[in-house]
């Protein structure tokens, strides 16, 4: 048999070939882990996102953004990967999301990058998908979320100025920034990453309470590490004040006015023309209709848009939930604020449970000829279930559950809720709080407009009625010896867009009155309803059979009982008036009967085989059985104007 010496060993013909074999096979291995690996795949790219004339290049070639808005706070994060793919086969290429500071920073000092708040992870699988990421991290972002995501504990200092290069303001950004932006720096397109531009805050134009404010952002940015293209975003009214130097300005609107257009290449010439925001639908109030926008009425705009070669980002793709406490509320030409219902559907090309509309088709169809190769196939739908209603088990009254709170503050004054001594001396944030003390005679009770934003009032516990902005006086009845006089003060949502910001304490934040007697002596009971508390109400003792009659407001709890793969769903309540709804110790949002929205969306993950655990608080009202739905109810619809 031939043979051969290899390094002085002698091999014959078969030995040769499975060296080679061996040799071959570890080549590509070495091929393949280095071609995927970050320092090589920075190595190999040629430069990012570029300004520098009328059209954007990467990687030295024109490039136009097909942007799309998906928060991952707002998704469960089993379906971050369904909702990507199903952006990517819509013909998009690039991935634009905010980055909540609430929720990463709940506490001064304590941060949360984990499970559903893994941006890294996020990104990651962004870049795996081959989609680009514009990164929103704030630290305001607005978002029809709660203060516009910033913290509420910044407000327990009496002299907050929000937006402003107010210390007690830096500092915290400084703060939080210190953490956000060394897990951000990895996953930069110069370092291998997905990430080709980086917002300035947001929308700052319409603020504008401080010059020196967003030169501040940009380098708290620059000076940890961010060398992607910065860029800022606002509406026609907002670009005069919103820009800072040596930074790309992008245009939001829905309607497109050349005038606009005009306007921003006059303010910024030779540079590339972008919708940082194109509106595709609306958020919806509660007490109002639910908000559409006509695929018919938006497919041409967007079509005009792209033909003036401008790139262009859909707010919402998708919108998703609000789920918790997390919606914002709206005040601008309104005599209050209103609140933001739980669904953020936003009437988006995909939908608040990930079904394609006629918006996606009609895009899909329309980004198709911005690609050279075939789009991907669409990924198929996940099915849904109406699950049989279930029947109310047990209650348990607000009154009986005040023994799983904190220890409750006694207080002469009233106390807003950020200012209580709770979560480790960081405030109540989120929920409602009981506000009790004793009175001796009926009369009037005046609010003096002192109440954020609307309070259940009840003598002995019995329930007299409601104040809020709109009213702000309520006769108590008459009685003997001294009663207890209790106000239970929900936090609705706070105010996310406008110049009220630094005004959005809530419970009660000034004195209230009796006949025209300051009320005083209170104790105050924090209920934020977090994770803690609704385990501990789970496995309380304390519950009664559905035989009694129930007290309200109360929590009342029932068991779904699923016998096979869990499916998404949505709740539906007839015959409750208003609440919030736990499934499994999640927070699915609020319900409220005055609409527009008649359901809530239930994730399919969220839920398991066997039993779950329904929890629903409830405030006035129950017919003691809870329905499903396969499909959503968003109300009588009305178009966006």
């Amino acid at each position: 048999m031939e043979s051969s010496s290899v390094f002085g060993v002698r091999l014959s013909l078969k030995q040769r070939y499975f060296l080679l074999l061996c040799i071959s096979v570890g080549a590509i291995i070495f091929y393949q882990f280095t071609r995927n690996h970050p320092e090589t795949r920075r190595m190999s790219r040629l430069e990012g996102l570029r300004a520098n004339s009328s059209q954007f290049t990467l990687e030295r070639k024109p490039f136009c953004i097909l942007g799309g808005s998906i928060h991952y706070f707002r998704v469960p994060r089993a379906y971050w990967e369904d909702r990507l793919l199903k952006m990517k086969a819509c013909g998009l290429n690039t991935l634009t999301t905010y980055v909540p500071w609430n929720l990463h920073e709940p506490e001064r000092g304590v941060f949360n990058f984990e499970d559903q708040l893994d941006l890294e992870a996020y990104l990651r699988l962004a870049g795996s998908l081959g989609l680009w990421v514009i990164l929103r991290p704030g630290p305001y972002i607005c978002a029809e979320w709660d203060l516009g995501g910033l913290p509420s504990w910044l407000l327990r200092d009496q002299n907050m100025k929000l937006r402003t290069t107010y210390p007690g303001f830096t500092d915290a950004v400084n703060s939080f920034f210190n953490q956000l932006i060394k897990k951000v720096v990895p996953h930069q397109y110069s370092k291998g990453g997905p990430i080709i531009a980086v917002q300035v805050e947001n929308e700052y134009g319409s603020y504008a309470q401080d010059k020196e404010y967003m030169p501040f952002i940009k380098e708290a940015l620059l000076s940890r590490g961010i060398t992607e293209l910065l860029l800022t975003s606002d509406n026609k009214a907002g670009l005069k004040l919103g820009g800072v130097k040596g930074v790309l300005q992008t245009i939001n609107f829905q309607k497109l006015n050349p005038n606009d257009i005009k306007y921003l290449d006059e303010i910024q010439p030779q540079k590339p023309k972008m919708v940082m925001e194109y509106w595709s639908g609306w958020f919806d109030l509660w007490g109002n209709l639910h908000h559409v926008y006509a695929a018919e009425d938006m497919i041409p705009v967007v079509t005009e848009i792209l033909k003036l070669d401008m790139s262009i980002n859909l707010f919402m793709f998708h919108g998703g939930t609000n789920f918790g406490f997390m919606n914002g509320a709206f005040a601008l030409g309104m005599p209050a604020p209103k609140p933001m219902v739980t669904s953020y559907d936003y009437d988006a090309p995909l939908s608040e449970a990930g079904d394609y509309t006629t918006k996606y088709h009609l895009l899909r169809n329309l980004f198709s000829h911005y690609h050279t190769e075939p789009l991907p196939e669409l990924p198929s739908l996940r099915e849904r279930r109406a699950y049989h209603p279930v029947v109310i088990q047990q209650h348990l009254s607000l009154w009986d559950s005040l023994h799983f709170t904190d220890k409750p503050l006694r207080s002469e004054r009233p106390v807003n809720m950020e200012n209580l001594p709770v979560n480790n001396k960081n405030g109540q944030s989120y929920g409602y709080t009981l506000y009790e003390t004793t009175i001796t005679s009926g009369g009037v009770i005046n609010s003096n407009n002192n109440v954020r934003d609307r309070a259940l009032v009840f003598v002995d516990k019995h329930f007299v009625g409601v104040l809020d902005y709109k009213i702000q006086e309520l006769a108590l009845p008459d009685g003997k010896g001294r009663r207890t006089l209790s106000l239970l003060v929900e936090n609705c949502g706070r105010v996310n867009y406008g110049k009220t910001l630094d005004e959005q304490r809530k419970g009660l934040v000034g004195d209230i009155e009796l006949n025209k007697r300051l009320l005083r002596d209170f104790i105050i009971h924090s209920l934020d309803m977090k994770p803690g508390f609704v385990n501990r109400l789970e496995t309380a003792g304390h519950w009664v059979s559905m035989r009694q009659r129930p007290t309200f407001p109360g929590f009342f709890q029932a068991r779904l009982y699923v016998n096979s793969f869990p499916k998404d769903t949505f709740i539906k309540l007839p015959g409750w008036i208003k609440g919030v709804i736990f499934i499994n110790g999640k927070n699915l949002g609020r319900y409220w009967s005055i609409g527009p929205q008649q359901t809530l969306y239930v994730p399919g993950p969220w839920l398991h085989r066997g039993d779950n655990q329904v929890i629903v608080f409830e405030e006035q009202e129950t017919d003691g059985k809870i329905q499903f739905a396969s499909s959503p109810d968003y109300g009588m619809a009305v178009d966006v104007q």
